[in-house]
């Protein structure tokens, strides 16, 4: 953060305040009872300490909400200049065993989100640091980008709350998606999840006169993917159709390859072929759509196929895919605003919750065409 944000030359008092309570590396070093060089190991190479040393320091660290601090220019200005943001691995396996080109094509949705956050930071004078993996532990990936940038965003459930908390009061962090419970005085930005998938939901149900449908969600539900499930639902029972109080299949991991052995799993379970599947995103569905045409059948014919996201993919595939479009790049350039703002002088101000509308995009795997009709956006 920039020192000007806490203190000003008129206020000695408060500068002084404010470096003296800063926790040091030489308070780890104590607390922990190692070296200043180990506590610095386990920061730029923890695989170099031993498990038990660097958790020790790990756990020093957080009691004392110490951040490293990052290189020499931030010491002395205590403003590198740079912007970060943190997100999970979201990586198809199956892609990386030999369909890379199809993975590029794709687009996932943190590449649209760094494409935004790329953009708005330029227009601000920041570069953007990104870190993309959790080797090593949450906290090790916290560390090491916290302590170089000026401020970050993360997405939701990527690092334990507990260590946002600590990171929160050095520098501006913004929360991206989820719910805001547990970080309700951090900036939050999120899309409107519940009324994306009911607006398209709806769609089927009334525009298309579908009764039969079936929900193919996540074993571990994000918070945007329960919303999404939790939009359905009340679109179905709005409808009048019966509807579990669960998915109709729940998938390891939400990659193409699980759509596409998601239709076996529903098949066998039902035995015929639901009037339309209703994926939690686009990459399960675009799997479906391929898997669906090597047993000849046909979309939308036999059976509707829609996703969520909107990510580029979606409109090459043929039939273009029915899909629920969340504005990605406006939330990486949404992310880089409130960070900009705080750091500028606004720290101390009431944290932002910004909910981003939505639209259905109406394309040929719900009946629609393959033209780039949408519905109203919704919130």
């Amino acid at each position: 953060m920039r020192l000007q944000a806490h203190a000003s030359a008129s206020s000695p008092y408060r500068e002084t305040l404010y470096v003296s309570t800063t926790p040091t590396v030489y308070d780890v070093a104590e607390r922990s009872g190692v070296s200043i060089a180990t506590v610095s190991r386990v920061y730029r190479n923890p695989d170099s300490v031993r498990a038990e040393t660097r958790e020790r320091v790990l756990t020093a660290a957080r009691e004392l909400g110490y951040v490293p601090s990052g290189n020499a220019r931030g010491l002395a200005s205590r403003s590198t200049g740079i912007l970060g943001l943190c997100f999970p691995d979201y990586s198809d396996p199956d892609a990386e065993a030999g369909e890379a080109d199809d993975e590029d094509a794709a687009m996932l949705y943190s590449d649209q989100i760094i494409r935004g956050m790329e953009r708005a930071a330029r227009r601000h004078g920041y570069a953007l640091l990104i870190a993309a993996s959790l080797k090593g532990g949450p906290e090790s990936l916290v560390a090491k980008v916290a302590g170089r940038v000026d401020g970050f965003a993360v997405l939701a459930r990527t690092v334990p709350t507990e260590e946002l908390e600590i990171i929160s009061r050095r520098q501006p962090v913004v929360m991206l998606a989820g719910p805001r419970e547990g970080t309700d005085h951090l900036d939050h930005i999120e899309v409107a999840n519940f009324d994306g998938q009911s607006e398209l939901t709806r769609h089927l149900i009334e525009d298309h006169g579908l009764r039969r449908l079936a929900y193919i969600g996540s074993a571990e539900e994000s918070p945007d993917v329960e919303a999404r499930f939790r939009g359905y639902l009340a679109a179905c029972r709005a409808g009048g159709l019966e509807v579990a109080d669960e998915p109709d299949l729940r998938v390891r991991m939400m990659t193409q390859a699980e759509g596409a052995h998601a239709l076996d799993a529903l098949f066998a379970r039902h035995g015929a072929w639901p009037e339309a599947l209703v994926f939690a995103n686009d990459q399960m569905a675009v799997g479906a759509l391929h898997a669906l045409a090597e047993r000849g059948l046909r979309v939308p014919d036999d059976v509707v196929v829609t996703g969520f996201d909107g990510i580029p993919l979606s409109r090459l595939v043929r039939p273009a895919l029915t899909t629920v479009r969340q504005p990605m790049l406006r939330m990486g350039e949404e992310a880089v605003e409130l960070l900009v703002k705080r750091l500028s002088g606004a720290r101390d101000a009431d944290p932002v919750s910004l909910v981003l509308p939505v639209s259905v995009a109406r394309r040929g795997s719900c009946g629609c065409g393959d033209g780039e009709g949408a519905g109203p956006g919704v919130r």
